[in-house]
């Protein structure tokens, strides 16, 4: 049975649709993103934002859209060049599926325009395709992600089946604007109805809510710890990068400072940092050396042309401000 529909009559759930679009009117942040129609740009955003700070992809979609202005020029755009601009996001998948999902595009003529059309695009699972199809063209398809998931939670009292979300969130849809019904979902939930301690006395829909306050903590995953020595080699403004191999299982074609297996204990690194990915926290020494066995010379000033791992490009931007 739909959780929404069993908690909600009709009357409440047109309540509930009009008191959360009047509050998104009002009260949505200003980003980039918001207001456009243009399914590439929407796309572009909603990658960007899958594990990513907002603040941190303001900016950066800006600068990757100015690079890659439309569909088309990210299509006949190198991979190494778009991976270049992707440094320092991470997961980098999510950039080479949104490559080749452009060049589909472009082959075809252009963007789908229904959910189940544009889930056929490389990397658009069932989310993005609905944030897409919903945003863009107007298709009443509900969106679901965590943000999305605490919202009904709390509004329906309960932990649902990742279907029930679906479900749930379907429900709820408001036919005639579900871009925008699907954004205020997503930014209630973000700014709100938030994990710890949600903002309850502002909610626009606290008197629909069957559940209030702080959820209940899921048991986080143990975090691991490592150690890490890379090597720091200088030559008349050049620095030793390598690649990491096409085949490798962790960012795959992305360029690095040479890793160093094993370290004298008496050795002084030139810095030391902190750094996590996933399930683990490295801590990280950079060493200077004179030889490498593999790699090649780059420029300093050509080094942010490459596509470089997040962890390199927080090691050379610690060693400028050094």
């Amino acid at each position: 049975m739909n959780a929404t529909a069993a908690t909600l009559n009709q009357q409440e759930s047109g309540t509930f649709r009009r008191l959360l679009l009047q509050w998104y009117q009002q009260h949505q942040r200003k980003l980039p993103w918001r207001g456009q129609s243009d399914p590439y740009h929407i796309l572009v955003s909603e990658i960007m934002l899958q594990q990513t700070r907002v603040a941190v992809v303001e900016d950066r979609y800006k600068k990757f859209l100015a690079q890659f202005p439309t569909v088309e020029r990210l299509a006949r755009a190198r991979e190494q060049t778009v991976l270049a601009a992707w440094s320092g996001l991470g997961y980098y998948r999510r950039v080479r599926n949104l490559h080749a999902a452009a060049k589909e595009v472009t082959k075809n003529g252009g963007f789908p325009r229904t959910a189940e059309a544009l889930r056929e695009l490389p990397g658009i699972g069932r989310y993005r395709a609905n944030a897409v199809a919903s945003i863009a063209f107007g298709e009443p398809v509900a969106v679901v992600d965590g943000n999305v998931k605490r919202v009904l939670q709390r509004f329906t009292g309960r932990a649902l089946t990742e279907e029930q979300y679906w479900q749930a969130a379907a429900a709820l849809l408001a036919q005639e604007s579900p871009g925008d019904f699907n954004q205020a979902m997503m930014e209630l939930g973000a700014t709100v109805c938030v994990p710890g301690n949600p903002l309850c006395m502002v909610c626009p829909v606290i008197e629909l809510c069957a559940l209030r306050g702080p959820l209940e903590k899921a048991s986080r995953q143990t975090r691991r710890k490592a150690t890490l020595h890379y090597a720091l080699i200088r030559k008349k403004g050049s620095i030793r990068l390598q690649q990491r191999a096409k085949e490798h299982s962790l960012m795959p074609g992305m360029w690095e400072l040479p890793e160093i297996e094993s370290v004298e204990s008496n050795a002084t690194p030139l810095l030391r940092l902190r750094h996590s990915i996933t399930t683990t926290d490295y801590t990280v020494f950079v060493h200077a050396a004179e030889k490498a066995s593999a790699g090649r010379w780059v420029p300093l000033r050509s080094v942010s042309r490459l596509p470089l791992t997040g962890l390199t490009s927080k090691i050379l931007r610690s060693l400028r401000n050094a």
